[in-house]
């Protein structure tokens, strides 16, 4: 693979003599309190300003911050006139603009398109203090307060719109978002390479025109350099009956020629060597993609196949007049960046000026560790690998360790409970392939599916020896895990599973299986529901041996890509028969640029060759359908029942009615309640829905019944 500078080899810009700020200024009074006149960076979110390093803006800012940039912040402006982007003044090398720690369209409306009620990223929880489509309209109000600032956007809101991509609010295909905003720049990823490479860059006296080669970026109107090989997509993968199957896990593209044999033409396929990092890959037009989904499918798997930084190369799409340029993704930190990423001098709280205003996600997990980034799981419809990549960034331990006991010494609100030492995913800490010259030039989507690579080392026991080393810590009376927990290498480390279950349960472990059914299963890129079973039995016996009362708390998700009406039945009755109530259920909500993403929108699955005639993805799209969907997972509520009463007469199953143990749904309805078929509810709840999981069984269920605190 690659390399790369180190992040903190550059030689720091002079403003490093103002030293570090306690909190990086919100507005002019600030300022000149550091004794600054300017800003050489103002960083633009959609988030409250919180200085912790799970808040995106803070290791942006404190990053530059430690190169000697004067960094200001501006949250959550005021986005209906340029007046608040006035605020800081000019910034003397760029703006950053990010929709903050959510894609703004996630955060503001649901599954169903219906705008959210809260914000958990916002003071007191208040709603509607982002607009939509966020970092499109923060860039325009830059660039209407500050013509000729350079526009940089990053987060994950401009990384997953990095090119035509289906929009399910929109329900159209928009263009990249660098169209959109009007920008000069995007950064892709975590971003810390790039940032500091732009900042320091421009700092010497470049020009952002000039910033076209920095990998994780991508850009508008690059010209091919002459030493660069142009390909079309079709040479990497064929989306149709055009040209024999090419193996897109080589490093040579066909070129063909024609001989005469008697009456006949034969096409003789050639090869050529070309080297990947000066190769560029014309994906389908936008203008192409949004009106063919056979082509959308197609630039969304060669996309997804040039996700890995050791041989990824770079993308061009058209659109209009113009070429968008991606280039190839940002080379992943060592363990030492890392550290010195999260060693920086955050103050973990927010802003001094929110007062006694609480910030829920900040209340959630100001106690928590990252301990690692990226995922290689792959699962289609999350967009962690999209985004900060699948090769897994390890913190050290002493590290993660000098973290902890930050948090004892000054956090003002810790009682001695960290609630979640993880990432992204809890049990993949320095787990990583055996040969790294395999990993540089693999083209898998999931190192765990269709089951776990060979090559992949699945030892948990570094993971094991930072738990007991992190307990050991005077002060440190409980720490849980919270995060997602991938059970399919969990199994493989039954110390691991042993250690996890006697020390960091709190009552409930939650775990994502996501279905039953091999159908949905298999389009999620997800084990079956065999490997469950094989965790739950390790759970329920080192549970026995600890003397521990706990419960496996599973998601599903419904109205995934694949899934039918009868498999959302199998999967109610097997939640029936294991004791499962589900007060929160989750429907697949299409978010830019995920493989399951492109299957809702082109009834294709990208996970496989595409061709006009490949497999047809059955996708459960109209609302009826998508509550139905909903229902199946809240089998036990009786607003649901006149629905699923109707579902099951269709489908031939009415035997599922009545009101024996071995009924699904009862034949009575309660008085005032349900939602009819259309959709009508027949009553106004005089409650609001829960919002968690309890995992309770039924009432007559033979499942034990587990304690809950009320």
């Amino acid at each position: 693979m690659h390399r790369a500078p180190d992040l903190f080899s550059y030689r720091k810009h002079w403003a490093k003599r103002f030293g570090v700020a306690k909190q990086q200024p919100t507005s002019r009074v600030e300022m000149e309190a550091l004794g600054w006149d300017s800003c050489d960076i103002i960083i633009v979110t959609g988030d409250a300003y919180v200085d912790h390093p799970s808040f995106g803006m803070a290791i942006i800012g404190r990053l530059l911050e430690a190169q000697g940039f004067r960094v200001g912040i501006m949250a959550q402006p005021d986005w209906t006139s340029a007046e608040d982007f006035k605020a800081l003044g000019k910034p003397n090398l760029f703006f950053g603009v990010t929709g903050g720690n959510m894609d703004s369209m996630v955060n503001r409306y649901t599954s169903d398109r219906r705008i959210r009620s809260n914000d958990a990223y916002t003071p007191d929880g208040e709603a509607h203090r982002r607009p939509d489509r966020c970092v499109t309209v923060y860039a325009q109000r830059c660039r209407e307060a500050y013509r000729d600032a350079p526009i940089v956007l990053g987060g994950i809101e401009a990384s997953l719109r990095r090119i035509a991509h289906y929009d399910y609010w929109s329900d159209k295909v928009r263009r990249s978002v660098l169209m959109d905003a009007k920008a000069d720049l995007l950064v892709y990823g975590n971003g810390e390479r790039q940032v500091v490479e732009i900042a320091h860059r421009l700092a010497a006296g470049e020009t952002i025109r000039s910033l076209d080669n920095i990998r994780g970026t991508a850009l508008l109107g690059k010209n091919l350099p002459e030493d660069f090989s142009l390909i079309d997509s079709t040479e990497v993968d064929t989306p149709g009956p055009l040209a024999p199957p090419v193996d897109p896990y080589q490093m040579e593209t066909p070129g063909c020629s024609t001989e005469k044999a008697g009456d006949q033409t034969a096409l003789r396929f050639e090869r050529r060597r070309l080297d990947p990092f000066k190769t560029v890959i014309r994906l389908p037009s936008y203008d192409q993609v949004k009106e063919d989904p056979v082509l959308y499918a197609h630039a969304s798997r060669v996309l997804h196949q040039e996700t890995n930084p050791g041989n990824a190369r770079a993308l061009v799409q058209r659109h209009g007049e113009r070429d968008v340029w991606i280039n190839p993704p940002p080379i992943p930190l060592t363990t030492r960046e890392m550290d010195a990423v999260y060693d920086l001098p955050y103050s973990r709280q927010p802003h001094q000026t929110y007062g006694q205003k609480k910030i829920p996600a900040f209340e959630m997990i100001q106690h928590s560790v990252t301990i690692m980034r990226g995922c290689f799981g792959g699962c289609s419809f999350c967009s962690i690998t999209e985004h900060e990549g699948r090769i897994i960034q390890n913190r050290s331990e002493d590290s993660i360790i000098r973290e902890l006991e930050s948090i004892r010494d000054h956090s003002p609100s810790f009682t001695g409970h960290i609630t979640d030492l993880g990432g992204p995913t809890a049990n993949m800490y320095r787990l990583a392939c055996n040969d790294p010259e395999i990993e540089s030039s693999c083209r898998r989507l999931s190192c765990v599916y269709p089951s776990i690579c060979k090559n992949l080392n699945t030892d948990h026991a570094p993971l094991i020896k930072l738990y007991r080393r992190a307990r050991e810590l005077k002060g440190i009376k409980k720490i849980t895990i919270g995060s997602g927990l991938r059970y399919d290498l969990a199994v493989k480390s039954p110390e691991y599973v042993k250690e996890l279950v006697t020390h960091h349960v709190g009552g409930y472990l939650k775990i994502a299986p996501e279905h039953t059914e091999s159908g949905p299963l298999s389009k999620m890129m997800k084990p079956g529901i065999g490997t469950y079973d094989a965790f739950k039995a390790m759970f329920d016996r080192y549970s026995k041996e600890a003397g521990k009362e706990q419960y496996l708390i599973p998601y599903f998700i419904a109205a995934h890509p694949g899934t039918t009406d009868q498999d959302m039945l199998n999967l109610a009755i097997w939640l029936k028969r294991h004791g499962f109530r589900a007060d929160q259920v989750q429907a697949f909500l299409p978010s830019p640029m995920a493989n399951a993403t492109t299957m809702y929108h082109t009834g294709k699955d990208p996970l496989h060759r595409i061709s006009r005639s490949s497999e047809k993805v059955f996708v459960p799209k109209g609302i009826k359908q998508r509550r139905l969907h909903k229902a199946f997972l809240r089998y036990h509520d009786a607003e649901n029942w006149p629905l699923l009463r109707e579902a099951l007469k269709k489908m031939g199953r009415a035997d599922l009615i009545g009101n024996g143990k071995h009924h699904l749904i009862p034949s009575w309805q309660p008085a005032g309640t349900g939602i009819t078929p259309e959709g009508r509810r027949n009553h106004r709840p005089s409650r609001p829905a829960l919002t968690q999981h309890t995992g309770l069984p039924p009432r007559g269920s033979m499942s034990p019944r587990p304690k809950v605190k009320r």
